[in-house]
């Protein structure tokens, strides 16, 4: 059985702003989700503990791209349009093709890899 994750919460800054101590990403316009593969299946939850059951082709394709048998990804479900944009409309009202982008491996075949984003992070040399 696989152990159940709460995704980092959503933060909101008055401006941009850089800092040394934070990483920073790209943030797709996007359903923030949890993609829990186990045994061939796959569920994607979202950060209120909902599954999302409305996108059935990442469900049913992750299994078949994922190598890893048992694994939790956090990732986000997206929508893109000819430029590889993000387009919430078109997720939101489901027109479009769904793609799970996985941007962190919590968990695998066993493994509890959800230590400080910090160190996960931090350049092997």
């Amino acid at each position: 059985m696989l152990p159940k994750f709460q995704p980092m919460p959503v933060g909101r800054s008055p401006g941009p702003f850089s800092h040394p101590d934070w990483f920073f990403e790209i943030k797709w316009d996007a359903f923030r989700g949890l993609a829990y593969l186990e045994d061939g299946h796959c569920r994607l939850i979202s950060r209120n503990g909902n599954e999302f059951k409305s996108f059935p082709d990442p469900n049913l394709a992750l299994p078949l791209e994922c190598s890893i048998l048992n694994t939790v990804l956090d990732g986000e479900i997206v929508c893109l349009d000819k430029t590889g944009t993000s387009q919430f409309r078109n997720l939101l009202f489901r027109r479009g093709e769904p793609r799970y982008y996985a941007f962190d491996l919590l968990f695998s075949n066993g493994e509890d890899l959800s230590c400080p984003l910090s160190f996960r992070k931090t350049p092997v040399n």
